[in-house]
């Protein structure tokens, strides 16, 4: 997750907002390289979401599906669904390449990225469209919110089973390994996606009303754009949190993190030492 969105980052923030508006007349601004890039943002952008569906899926296995648990919840099976996700995905961004046309040609180079006008028109790319929003956000929405009302709900069901059998008031001093673990799967569960479905609230408003009023955004007025604008620098936001998020909450992680951050002074203390009892 944290490696998709860090793609998100370089494709999406770098490479088509930053770069392509900042530095005019790069090689950014000819059309197959700038189409290239709409499909790698596309792509990076759907594997951030659908992995954060996989994980909300693999907490819901893990703590309300115990029997499937050994099976699901495996390195190998992890990899597995996660190729698949984005080679699906990938592949179902390509025909994205063929939304754009070249604003201008100069020297038999195209230049810049226009939407074509009959994207807005025609039956298969109107179909697409509505396929591609529905995969995402849409359905992603839909499927995280399912999942977390059905984790909690297994949850609180659990806590109140293990407190019987526990002694009720008796066991309040008590420390439960399997509940305190629960909890901590909860909080980081309620924090990747609960942080996706409200970063990501404007984009799915700003869709909808798109889609119901047949408006085109090549005429919206100051306060029309200014909100798809928004929605679409939550959403950017959305895919940058995730990192930060592991940081706050997962032991591991930091402890890997600060490794990385410590290898290359501790290689460099090594090498010298080394060096200097190879010399002595």
């Amino acid at each position: 997750m944290a490696s998709a969105d860090l793609l998100v980052i370089i494709t999406e923030v770098m490479l088509w907002r930053v770069l392509y508006y900042y530095v005019p007349g790069s090689f950014l601004y000819i059309t197959p390289v700038c189409s290239v890039i709409n499909v790698l943002r596309c792509a990076a952008t759907d594997c951030s979401v659908w992995f954060t569906v996989t994980f909300s899926f693999d907490r819901f296995i893990t703590i309300c599906c115990q029997k499937l648990k050994t099976k699901y919840c495996t390195e190998k099976v992890t990899l597995l669904v996660l190729s698949i996700t984005c080679i699906l995905f990938c592949l179902r961004s390509v025909p994205l390449y063929f939304t754009l046309e070249a604003g201008e040609v100069i020297n038999n180079i195209p230049w810049l990225c226009y939407i074509k006008p009959n994207f807005y028109t025609d039956p298969g790319w109107i179909g697409f469209d509505w396929f591609d929003k529905i995969m995402n956000p849409l359905l992603p929405f839909t499927v995280i919110l399912l999942l977390n009302v059905l984790t909690v709900r297994h949850i609180l069901v659990a806590s109140r089973v293990r407190k019987g059998l526990t002694g009720g008031r008796k066991a309040q001093n008590h420390i439960d390994p399997e509940m305190k673990s629960r909890k901590k799967s909860m909080i980081l569960l309620f924090s990747v996606s609960g942080s996706f479905i409200l970063l990501w609230l404007v984009y799915v408003v700003h869709f909808l009303y798109y889609n119901t009023t047949g408006a085109n955004t090549r005429d919206y007025n100051n306060s029309e754009f200014t909100f798809q604008r928004v929605g679409l620098m939550l959403r950017n936001l959305s895919c940058c949190t995730n990192t930060f998020i592991y940081v706050a909450t997962q032991s591991r992680f930091r402890e890997q993190l600060r490794k990385l951050v410590k290898y290359p002074m501790t290689s460099m203390i090594e090498a010298i030492h080394d060096k200097s009892n190879w010399a002595f």
